[in-house]
């Protein structure tokens, strides 16, 4: 099993793999120890896959360090070994991640899911739902992205692949009504976890934010402590403007996670370890793919392997 979701998030990773792994490989010597040129060239392939300028130089930092402590890195596998252990530890989570076969804290265990339009919000909240199905988990779709008219709909389609329920309310009703109404529906049927969509895109940013600020109060009148997790979606193709997007969305929604999809379509995949890094928020989902499998709980180990693995 391990193997298979290893090799899957490899797959995932490739276009940033052949950046990094690969110009590394080229750029370090097979003998010999390194030098101050090659640290800066190895810093620069960092930095361009978006692993972050503090980060990228806090890890070459470290390799100078071992390297004057008399440790000899030689040839690119040695160097990688290395790196590999410096992104495990700095994307590591505080905890287990999402509960999905784990024990729930709370039932029903809600979960707000945000994000710009077009990011894989949608996708990604079906994705979430099959995956606590086939864990056994009764779930339960809030259709909170009123605005949107082609949101609902997308997301029953969802609620079909992944037979679940859904509460599928008309379009441009109150989304926070209808987080009450899911909320009060999830409670009374004994539901496991209630998913809730939102919405990516109002007519400014002041009004998308205060929609989601009303939508976590009218949660929080039924059940004190929901939303239990609020998890921003980000897409990785977009490299540096996830950390804007995450910083803003922190402010009105404090974030407990982040989901980065489309990890299989970007060389710079370090995103993930800048977004930890610089905010503060681990990443708990990674989307590797188009298939509804292809969404896997966040593995620090398995994604430092994957992204420096020749």
């Amino acid at each position: 099993m391990l193997g298979r979701f290893l090799d899957r998030i490899k797959d995932g990773l490739a276009r940033t793999r052949s950046v990094v792994a690969g110009q590394i490989a080229a750029v370090v010597p097979s003998s010999g120890q390194l030098d101050e040129e090659i640290l800066e060239e190895i810093e620069e392939i960092l930095i361009q896959a978006d692993v972050g300028l503090e980060t990228s130089v806090d890890m070459l930092d470290t390799l100078r360090e071992r390297i004057r402590d008399g440790e000899r890195l030689t040839g690119p596998d040695a160097v990688m070994q290395v790196l590999k252990e410096q992104v495990a530890a700095a994307v590591a989570l505080d905890d287990n991640g999402l509960p999905i076969e784990d024990e729930l804290p709370a039932r029903p265990y809600v979960i707000l899911v945000v994000g710009v339009n077009g990011v894989g919000k949608t996708t990604t909240i079906g994705k979430l739902a099959k995956r606590y199905a086939d864990a056994g988990r009764q779930v339960l779709l809030a259709a909170c992205d009123t605005f949107r008219a082609a949101a609902i709909p997308q997301l029953e389609i969802w609620s079909q692949r992944a037979g679940v329920d859904i509460i599928k309310p008309q379009a441009g009703a109150d989304p926070a009504s209808v987080a009450y109404d899911a909320l009060a529906a999830a409670r009374a049927r004994h539901v496991d976890v209630l998913l809730v969509d939102t919405a990516g895109r109002l007519h400014n940013k002041a009004n998308l934010m205060e929609e989601l600020g009303k939508i976590r109060r009218s949660l929080a009148k039924q059940q004190p402590d929901a939303p239990h997790e609020v998890l921003l979606v980000l897409d990785a193709t977009t490299g540096q403007n996830t950390l804007s997007q995450a910083r803003h969305f922190n402010q009105v929604a404090p974030l407990t996670g982040l989901v980065l999809t489309k990890l299989d379509g970007t060389a710079k995949g370090g995103i993930a370890i800048a977004l930890r890094q610089e905010l503060g928020i681990p990443v708990k989902l990674i989307g590797v793919g188009e298939g509804v499998d292809d969404l896997q709980p966040f593995d620090a180990q398995v994604f430092a392997e994957a992204m420096f693995s020749r």
